[in-house]
């Protein structure tokens, strides 16, 4: 009797699940075309089992966990379709599948009990509820080998708890999914791995983090080319995307914004998206919301517009775009770019960009600079240090690009450390001056992507008129700029941030120091555009050992490292919370016990150095270095 109950109910989970993927999928196809690799469906066992497992490994118990449950349950239900569905009634099979039933219960057993006490990031509601359905689902499949394997014969009662066992396990996966449940992760995050909207994250580029340019030159220019203002703008794959998301709060515990008590928290962001892709609200997300703001007081459809209905636009802007929440998302969402996209929406189409934000780009328009300065004021610090610049046609080996740093008077004395160490290697180097434009950042993450593609077509061209082999900047921004974005723009240059650089030439004996640079304890702050964007980590660090400082670690480093608040455009939106990021991070510094906080760019500088009250001092590595060359 019980091989012919689970035949059934197997039969009745599969149709319920076509109905729920179909279902879900209309809801996907709301949003617009995009180009997709269909091969990317035949790299899914690899990237679930590398990629996705790589970010999963970092919480060894949660990983144990998550094999056993995944790996158990799938093995499981393919044993259940070959041996039932098809009704071969093998008892090698059954033995096979009580193995699993017993992987899928010791992986759903520790799942519950993480869950008697779980952190804060984690959502509640029905996620409190999925390990416990798991239990069920595993006892029936154990039970089902096992009654199989010994021939034991059931009275039918037993046969029928088992079999109501088993349908309450089947029904959390096949309803889950057409109805919005926490199991609808499972086949929307095996599609969002194949169907990515980064592909080239799983290939040599696994720091793929380039924004794509809008096709703003397009002669069929439509309002939903300039970013995203309602759900159905995204295209289909990112919506499918935002469906794979398991609520972990991962995003959540590592976002400066969250931690700094601004209204923005990156788990409720995809949830809210999600409520609005299902034309709901967000009254039955059960996790914690976005700092000061209420839970159920938000909602949308798939064409109606995403501010403010479902999300506010002081949570958009508070994003610094550090791309923290990305790394840690164990479902490899990418946040930002959805940020970004509502950004440019906002900015392009509404003008809506808060506080300083509109001032800034209008002098970015107006001057070419984000302070609105004189050009030529770039390099006033420069004067006596007899650095020739550049005009068109001329030649140098290293072009060396300061970015808006050059502005910054405490700034300046790290360029002028700078300056001086390549000169002390016998570098030939040269400056742009007053040629020396904006890169576009800024006017990038705050969405204006038509002032991104001037000022970027505007550098392309003057660094095209010129003759140079190398470029090096200490603006990872910039560095990052040039690296992996203006490529899209038909642009492509040999670009070092100056940690590279230096460390580069301490290796090679070009530099040697002279004494110590530092009779404090150091601690290292990664920049955010140079560890998550560029994945350069450990080039500061060999700088710092190669001058003979040993780095006391913050908790928070390298590619995990805790940002300082000063990207996004996040000083000039300036979104309130309850304390300010550049604070935490101070505060990471300090519970080293460390003097000094070396960084290693102009933002992280202006950002950690406008902290009040006592401190660590703040400086760049080529300030060390310089203090090391006694050339400080």
């Amino acid at each position: 009797m019980l091989p012919q109950l689970v035949r059934i109910l197997f039969w009745l989970a599969l149709l319920t699940l076509a109905w729920g993927l179909a279902r879900r999928a209309l809801l996907w196809r709301t949003g617009r075309g995009a180009d997709v690799d269909l091969r990317g469906l035949l790299q899914i066992p690899k990237r679930y089992l590398v990629d996705l497992h790589d970010v999963v490994a970092r919480e060894p118990l949660v990983a144990r966990a998550h094999v056993g449950a995944a790996g158990g349950a799938v093995l499981a239900l393919a044993l259940v379709a070959l041996n039932y569905g098809l009704g071969l009634y093998w008892r090698s099979l059954d033995a096979l599948l009580l193995l699993a039933g017993l992987v899928l219960l010791a992986g759903a057993a520790t799942m519950a009990w993480r869950r008697r006490n779980p952190p804060a990031r984690l959502s509640r509601g029905a996620w409190q509820r999925l390990p416990h359905s798991l239990l069920l689902f595993a006892l029936a499949v154990a039970l089902t080998g096992a009654v199989a394997c010994t021939g034991t014969a059931l009275a039918p009662w037993l046969a029928a708890l088992i079999s109501l066992a088993f349908a309450a396990g089947a029904a959390e996966l096949a309803l889950g999914i057409g109805l919005g449940g926490p199991m609808k992760h499972a086949v929307a995050g095996l599609l969002h791995l194949g169907l990515h909207p980064r592909p080239e994250r799983f290939g040599e580029r696994r720091f793929a983090t380039a924004l794509r340019p809008l096709r703003l030159n397009a002669d069929d220019l439509r309002a939903d080319d300039l970013g995203v203002g309602k759900p159905a703008d995204f295209a289909w794959n990112r919506l499918l995307s935002f469906d794979a998301c398991v609520q972990c709060g991962k995003c959540e515990a590592a976002c400066p914004a969250f931690a700094a008590g601004q209204p923005l928290n990156p788990k409720k962001l995809v949830q809210d998206l999600v409520a609005g892709l299902s034309a709901g609200s967000d009254a039955g997300y059960a996790g914690s919301p976005h700092p000061g703001r209420p839970i159920g007081a938000h909602q949308g459809a798939p064409g109606q517009p995403i501010v403010p209905g479902l999300i506010d636009s002081d949570t958009l802007w508070s994003c610094t775009t550090c791309r923290a929440c990305v790394q840690e998302c164990p479902m490899l969402i990418e946040h930002v770019d959805a940020i970004v996209d509502m950004r440019r929406h906002l900015t392009l189409v509404t003008g809506l960009v808060p506080n300083q934000g509109r001032q800034a780009l209008e002098q970015l328009r107006d001057t070419d600079t984000v302070g609105g300065f004189p050009l030529a004021a770039r390099h006033h610090w420069a004067v006596d240090l007899n650095v020739p610049v550049l005009a068109p046609g001329a030649q140098t080996d290293w072009l060396v690009l300061v970015g808006e740093g050059g502005f910054d008077m405490r700034y300046q004395r790290s360029l002028r450390a700078l300056v001086k160490t390549l000169q002390k290697a016998g570098l030939d180097i040269a400056l742009l001056g007053a040629a020396e434009t904006d890169g576009g950042d800024l006017a990038r993450r705050l969405g204006d992507e038509a002032g991104f593609q001037r000022l970027a077509a505007q550098l392309i061209a003057t660094l095209g008129a010129r003759r140079f082999a190398h470029i090096v900047t200490p603006d990872p921004h910039l560095f990052h700029l040039l690296k992996n974005e203006y490529p899209a723009l038909g642009a492509d240059f040999d670009v070092w941030h100056h940690s590279q650089l230096l460390a580069d030439l301490l290796a090679r004996g070009r530099l040697q120091p002279t004494r110590a640079a530092s009779h404090e304890a150091v601690t290292y702050h990664d920049p955010c555009y140079l560890g998550r964007y560029g994945g350069e980590v450990q080039a500061p660090r060999a700088l710092l050992q190669g001058i003979g400082i040993e780095v006391r670690e913050m908790q928070r480093n390298r590619a995990q490292g805790r940002c300082c608040g000063g990207g996004g455009g996040a000083p000039f939106t300036d979104i309130p919370g309850s304390t300010r990021i550049p604070d935490i991070r101070i505060a990471d510094a300090k519970s080293t016990g460390a003097g000094v906080v070396a960084v290693a760019c102009p933002n992280c500088t202006t950002m950690l150095e406008g902290v009040v009250g006592p401190r660590p001092q703040v400086l760049d590595i080529a300030e060390l270095l310089a203090q090391a060359l006694e050339l400080a």
